[in-house]
């Protein structure tokens, strides 16, 4: 399975996040434009740096242009995150984590959340931003945790029917249409949580703490 690290020009990651996921296969790093400014200033090294170059730095280009393979993409009718994610389609990868997509801008934050569900057919895409990890789940899932992680639970519709085992708090064929409710800081109380989703996508959003702490990716 092969799969990438996206970084985006929000909040500059923590370098042992990214450490982290690239212990855990996620071997290949794309900055999206200004991405490419945050992993300069880590002292790491991406394999591309894709969008339409309004962010990045010229410094930061310089630097890279004999270590990365740059790729301008001028087209102005995605993000800089959409044309990482479809080159990432078209090389094949089947899942990203995406980092540096939260920050002073709302709108870009939530446009990042968005392209989520907009890709969740083509690629597997997962949030770390600052102490969460975000997955996305539509079906029957079940993962390793520790009693007490908080585990939180969203969903965008009343279509959307969710059974858990192993939470503190459980849902049991019941729906969390957004804006109306919602499972904020559930908590884990064994080894284990089950999750079953029927008819769309919940967001599932977990201590990244916790989970590089235990290891439980």
């Amino acid at each position: 399975m092969k799969k990438c690290i996206i970084v985006a020009n929000g909040n500059i990651p923590r370098k042992n996040d990214i450490l982290f996921f690239i212990k855990k296969g996620y071997d290949t790093i794309i900055c999206a434009d200004g991405g490419a400014n945050s992993i300069f200033k880590l002292g790491l090294v991406p394999h591309f740096i894709i969008g339409d170059f309004d962010s990045v730095k010229k410094q930061t280009l310089n630097h890279f242009k004999n270590k990365s393979k740059i790729i301008n993409i001028k087209r102005q009718n995605d993000t800089d995150v959409e044309k990482c994610l479809k080159f990432a389609i078209k090389k094949k990868f089947d899942e990203a984590v995406l980092l540096g997509v939260t920050g002073d801008r709302l709108d870009h934050t939530i446009c990042n959340l968005g392209i989520v569900i907009k890709f969740f057919d083509r690629i597997k895409c997962c949030i770390s931003a600052e102490k969460s990890f975000l997955v996305p789940i539509n079906s029957t899932a079940e993962f390793q945790t520790v009693p007490n992680e908080t585990i939180s639970l969203y969903a965008f519709n009343e279509k959307t029917v969710i059974t858990t085992k192993g939470l503190k708090f459980p849902i049991k064929n019941s729906t969390l249409p957004f804006g109306k409710k919602e499972s904020t800081s559930n908590r884990a109380v064994s080894n284990r949580v089950i999750l079953e989703i029927q008819n769309g996508i919940v967001f599932v959003i977990r201590d990244l703490e916790t989970i590089k702490r235990y290891d439980l990716i």
